[in-house]
């Protein structure tokens, strides 16, 4: 029978083959896993269907290829058991060896397991390096380009070979020497995505600025009570008590039926920034958690997307989606796009002491923020934005006011 890859992600059309868990002639059994794929969020692994014999690959590691293509080919019932029928005529001792290898091939211990991304491997392979034998020092014992290139620089210092002169004068630079990164993977899904967003949505980016000081105040009062609580977390549950009273931010648009779809649920992504990629975690029902159990929701999913251990569950059906480059330096602002089919997106920037001045014209110290709300124009307008993002500023200046909206 034909194993084919199948849908394992909302809008999945392709996936990147990493790496064989099996080889031919390997007897597996129903539910063992196959082969390893990197689609644009997530590795997976793809199942056996049934028990069965290896027979081919009909792809190899680092094709690309789409939902419904044939993997490799299976033989199972009687097809898959004709040596059992050969047994009957053999000599009891090649039939005891027989079944003792045929054992050995299903007790089989599994491969080791790497972590690495399609493009590490694809430098592993094109030195002649068995990925399995690098040891990896990123998140997880995730190998990384760098200890590829330690392992091939530790191999070649075994045999010394003789020093070679020094050239009398300095080799010339070719000015159009370049490298080149394959677009694969999770970067190619994510090129494809955002041309798509952009190309379907025209998007609107309304900048705010928001003075975050009590914010901060409040935070260190916390700390000092031993309960450390992030400041992504007050911009979560601010954000659902907006996305409340402005439904229409948290909405898709059905352009067939001319309908806009108010969702009543808050499922928020987070964008992370990986190795691989940026990729998108989402809190499911922010609007009936407290901020203390979204922080430590957050905090599992981001290190899990770190660790590229997230489920399809754990990455799909978000209504809102923020991105929070903050801690990353970016100062002023960007146009963040929009997740299709959602609505709108909020990025958060570098926060930095600025002065001041008040309503009675007094100069002060303030910690201020900006922030970016890209929109989708065709669902709400300029206005409807500013009070958004109005209301969000009221609710973080006084974040002891979120105490009055919990449900």
């Amino acid at each position: 029978m034909e194993v084919k890859l199948h849908d394992i992600g909302e809008g999945m059309t392709e996936a990147e083959i990493n790496c064989f868990l099996v080889k031919p002639g390997e007897a597996v059994k129903a539910d063992d896993p196959l082969v390893e794929v990197q689609t644009d969020k997530m590795t997976a692994e793809i199942p056996a269907p049934r028990a069965g014999i290896i027979k081919e690959f009909t792809v190899q590691p680092g094709d690309t290829v789409s939902v419904g293509s044939t993997l490799l080919i299976l033989e199972v019932g009687e097809q898959a058991g004709v040596p059992v029928k050969i047994e009957k005529n053999l000599p009891k001792p090649a039939v005891a060896e027989l079944q003792a290898e045929r054992l050995q091939s299903f007790a089989a211990v599994k491969r080791k397991r790497v972590l690495a991304s399609p493009f590490t491997r694809k430098i592993a392979r094109e030195n002649g390096i068995t990925i399995e034998n690098v040891a990896g020092t990123g998140p997880a014992g995730r190998i990384l380009d760098e200890d590829i290139y330690k392992f091939m620089a530790a191999a070649q210092q075994k045999p010394k070979l003789p020093a070679q002169p020094a050239p009398k004068e300095p080799a010339k630079r070719n000015d159009k020497e370049t490298s080149t990164i394959p677009l694969r993977g999770r970067r190619k899904q994510i090129a494809q995505k955002m041309v798509h967003s952009l190309n379907a949505i025209p998007h609107c980016t309304h900048f705010e600025e928001i003075d975050v000081t009590e914010l901060i105040t409040f935070r260190n009062e916390l700390k000092d009570q031993n309960q450390t609580i992030s400041a992504t977390a007050f911009f979560l549950k601010a954000l659902s008590i907006c996305l409340k009273e402005f439904p229409v931010f948290n909405a898709e648009l059905d352009e067939e039926k001319e309908a806009i779809h108010l969702l009543k649920d808050h499922h928020i992504g987070i964008a992370v920034d990986t190795e691989e990629g940026l990729i998108v975690p989402v809190i499911q029902n922010i609007e009936k958690k407290s901020i203390r159990d979204i922080h430590k929701e957050m905090k599992q999913l981001t290190d899990k997307a770190l660790e590229n251990m997230l489920t399809v569950k754990e990455i799909t059906g978000g209504t809102f989606t923020i991105s929070n480059v903050g801690p990353l330096g970016g100062s002023f602002g960007a146009t963040p796009i929009i997740q299709h089919p959602q609505t709108a997106l909020v990025s958060f920037h570098k926060t930095k002491k600025m002065p001041v001045v008040t309503e009675d014209d007094q100069i002060v110290i303030r910690s201020m923020m900006n922030i970016s709300m890209s929109f989708d124009h065709r669902v709400a307008d300029g206005a409807t934005a500013v009070r958004f993002t109005n209301r969000f500023a009221e609710l973080i200046q006084n974040p002891k006011m979120l105490v009055l909206e919990m449900v």
